[in-house]
């Protein structure tokens, strides 16, 4: 196992340098999990505007009842009459809603005149015109009783409507659960993740394969004993030990962190998701290994290449906000995927299978990068040994 202790030795080496992505991971999950929580279910609440009555008409028991039943629902306030002022009032939103009674209104919706109505003025493309279906409601309950019932009195008909408006639903709104309150700090812990793995293994998985790669180390080595095939057997085996490695280390602040939180459901899938990535940075660490042949160019690539896609996949800034020609782009990169995955896990409260597929497909898809990028090394190595 010569090629496999002397992979830990030059890792051991530079064990300094790779620390301070680490570092920075730990850093930046404790501080971004500390301040962000987790959407939390909200209860209903109905929330009143300000309307205006203008009465033309008498002060009669039916118009104050109305009055009554809309005060219910909203703050009636005084903007004045003009029409100057009733302008300057929905201008303003001094008033959403302005109500004018016409003159002899009582008079005629007592006589079951059905074409009497009240004027309405509204703030265009305003939710404040759900108070139409209110007013509504209470005129055609009037109308039906002067149409059915001569001579009704208005003391009795403000009663009766009263009554029959005065039945409500109670409605009982159910959400799921999980009981946990850490889904939104676990994903941006897990999101910060893609970062610092795919810095740590590109930087790690080179700097050996540089050392390695030296011309006369390497011929060295092709002059020893060991084959080339046990070479490369071991050099896998040590490059899969470094990426479980560093996976392990990584996981473990999550488990200090989320405590319980990391053995439900949501959680183990944060776990298989980041084992997942961390298959597919390990091929593209290792196809950016047999590419790069200088220490000096391994930091710059290092951060376009960790950074620049973890910039336009969502682990700095949230998915929701960035462009769709962005998005577009990051579709083709594997952290896109995982960073989806992790959102999609955050939210994650009914385990069916609707809401579970787009999870694994997410993940299928990252294993599908890693296989590919594999394939695409293999012919890079081929290619490279057959110049040589």
């Amino acid at each position: 196992m010569q090629v496999y202790k002397a992979y830990f030795k030059i890792i051991k080496k530079n064990i300094g340098q790779l620390s301070i992505y680490l570092i920075i991971f730990l850093l930046f999950a404790i501080i971004f999990g500390k301040v962000s929580t987790s959407p939390k279910d909200t209860d209903f609440e109905s929330t009143k505007v300000n309307i205006s009555i203008i009465n033309k008409d008498e002060n009669s028991k039916l118009i104050s009842g109305l009055r009554d039943y809309l005060k219910e629902n909203a703050n009636i306030v005084d903007v004045g009459t003009s029409k100057e002022d009733l302008q300057d009032a929905l201008f303003f939103r001094e008033a959403e809603y302005i109500i004018t009674i016409p003159k002899g209104f009582t008079k005629e919706i007592l006589k079951g005149n059905k074409d009497i109505n009240i004027e309405k003025t509204v703030i265009p493309n305003s939710t404040s015109e759900i108070y139409m279906d209110l007013i509504n409601r209470y005129l055609n309950t009037v109308k039906m009783y002067t149409s059915t019932i001569d001579n009704i009195s208005q003391a009795k008909l403000v009663s009766n409507v009263n009554k029959d408006l005065s039945h409500t639903t109670d409605v009982k709104i159910k959400t799921y659960d999980n009981d946990y309150s850490n889904n939104a700090s676990c994903a941006n812990y897990y999101n910060f993740f893609a970062y610092s793995m795919f810095a740590i293994l590109i930087l790690g998985i080179s700097l050996v394969m540089i050392s390695f790669n030296n011309k006369d180390l390497k011929r060295r080595n092709l002059a020893s004993s060991l084959s080339m095939k046990n070479m490369n057997i071991q050099m896998v085996f040590a490059n899969i030990t470094y990426a479980v490695v560093v996976w392990f280390v990584m996981i473990i602040a999550s488990f200090i962190m989320f405590k319980n939180y990391m053995f439900t459901i949501n959680g183990l899938l944060s776990l298989l998701n980041s084992f997942v990535f961390t298959l597919a940075a390990l091929s593209i660490s290792i196809l950016i290994s047999n590419l790069v042949t200088s220490r000096n160019a391994l930091s710059a690539v290092v951060n376009v290449i960790a950074l620049g896609s973890c910039f336009i996949s969502g682990v700095f800034v949230p998915q929701q906000y960035l462009g769709d020609t962005v998005l577009s782009i990051a579709k083709f990169n594997p952290t896109y995927w995982y960073v989806k995955a992790n959102d999609d896990i955050a939210i994650l409260v009914n385990y069916s299978n609707e809401n579970m597929r787009p999870i694994f497909m997410s993940m299928i898809i990252v294993l599908g990068f890693a296989l590919a990028v594999y394939a695409v090394t293999l012919v890079v190595i081929k290619q490279k040994r057959l110049s040589n």
